[in-house]
């Protein structure tokens, strides 16, 4: 079991209840990123036609900064990162409508 926080910003609060931090707990043994993603798409996205705002093709959309500690991810090995407890995931949305 991991606990991790989860912050989602530059508007993609709007799909998680305007909640832009969230304390996550996953069971499992070694828990990944892409474990993380496929729990906020089961359990935290409320309206289900507001998944490809955050998923495109089982991954995080383009466009939507992913950082592991302040890192981007992908320099921590992606989706294939093993969370440990304490870790900050945040997602952060670069698009903007005009």
């Amino acid at each position: 079991m991991v606990k991790v926080k989860v912050e989602f910003m530059g508007g993609l609060d709007v799909i998680f209840n305007k909640q832009r931090m969230h304390q996550v707990l996953i069971d499992g043994g070694e828990v990944t990123i892409k474990d993380l993603i496929d729990y906020i798409v089961a359990e935290m996205i409320s309206n289900k036609n507001d998944i490809g705002v955050f998923v495109e093709n089982g991954t995080i959309r383009p466009g939507i900064l992913t950082l592991i500690n302040d890192a981007d991810w992908e320099l921590e090995g992606g989706e294939e990162y093993v969370l440990e407890d304490g870790d900050i995931i945040s997602f952060t949305s670069t698009l903007h409508g005009g």
